[in-house]
């Protein structure tokens, strides 16, 4: 009976050490009386007893590993405490197990003095500026040592650029003076587009009135035209008209009645003024004689 049991505690110890499963993204390397000997896969993986052995388990998955604090000195001589955080995962398992005693803390070390290579190379400014160009150079820089240690580095990110406080308040005042000068532009701006406004409306008020008093002195232009072409026109038409009837019978001696009464009307109104010396013809005949002459220009128009 005891003999059984023992042989059933030896076949137990037997199988729990020749039988292993990986769980899912992981990978267990294995040795062979001390030498490598292979990487178990996910699932279920047989062994030889006391002649194998899982020397490393190693997880696949993306690892996030926080960087420590460090003061890193710009180029132009400034210090800055920055921090961040490297994303890698395991693709070798084997060179994961053999190629660094620890990867973790070989690559958390490679992060720092890379980080401070590359912040070195850049002023304060471009420091805030560029943490994009920055995480791209220390993941390029860490990812070419860490191909030999069977680990791929993804991404890294600085998660804070800490300035000494003198270099914070001198940032702050010129952020405020940037801001206070800008706002001066605009308001000159706002000035200097205001009095172009003002300009173009006065400039175009003008040309809006010189236009209208243009107009105004063409319409009186040509009412004054169109008014002596109108009297022009109804004098012709009294000259025509009266042409027409001298020709009628009778038309000269109501001519030479007219001309009569007019001269007989002048004389009248000159003997009326009594500041006005009136002189008569001796002759009464030389009155007939200026009808008769009139008479004559008449018909000479005729």
């Amino acid at each position: 009976m005891e003999v059984a049991i023992v042989i059933l505690v030896i076949a137990i110890i037997f199988v729990t050490r020749s039988i292993k499963v990986v769980p899912q993204q992981h990978a267990w390397v294995i040795e062979r009386l001390g030498k490598y000997h292979g990487t178990l896969t996910p699932g279920l993986n047989f062994l030889v007893p006391f002649v194998d052995r899982v020397a490393y388990k190693h997880v696949l998955k993306e690892i996030p590993l926080d960087i420590a604090s460090q003061v890193c000195i710009t180029r132009d001589n400034t210090q800055l405490q920055v921090d961040g955080i490297l994303y890698f995962q395991v693709t070798d398992a084997m060179r994961a197990s053999y190629g660094s005693s620890n990867y973790i803390v070989a690559i958390s070390q490679l992060a720092q003095t890379s980080l401070r290579s590359v912040i070195g190379k850049l002023e304060l400014d471009k420091t805030f500026e560029e943490r994009d160009i920055i995480n791209a150079q220390v993941v390029a820089a860490i990812d070419e040592a860490a191909l030999n240690w069977g680990v791929k580095v993804l991404r890294y990110e600085i998660k804070d650029l800490t300035p000494p406080k003198e270099i914070l308040h001198a940032m702050q005042a010129q952020i405020t003076a940037e801001r206070e000068k800008r706002a001066l532009i605009a308001a000159s701006e706002g000035r200097r587009q205001e009095q172009i406004n003002i300009a173009t409306g006065e400039r175009e008020a003008f040309i809006a009135r010189s236009e209208g008093e243009k107009q105004a002195v063409i319409n009186k232009a040509q009412g004054e035209a169109a008014s002596i072409t109108a009297v022009a026109d109804a004098t012709a038409q009294a000259i025509e008209r009266i042409a027409a009837a001298i020709r009628q019978p009778g038309g000269e001696q109501a001519v030479q009645l007219k001309v009569a009464e007019k001269a007989v009307e002048a004389y009248a109104k000159v003997a009326s003024d009594s500041t006005t010396t009136l002189i008569i013809p001796g002759n009464m005949s030389e009155v007939s004689t200026l009808i008769a002459t009139a008479m004559k220009m008449v018909q000479t128009a005729r």
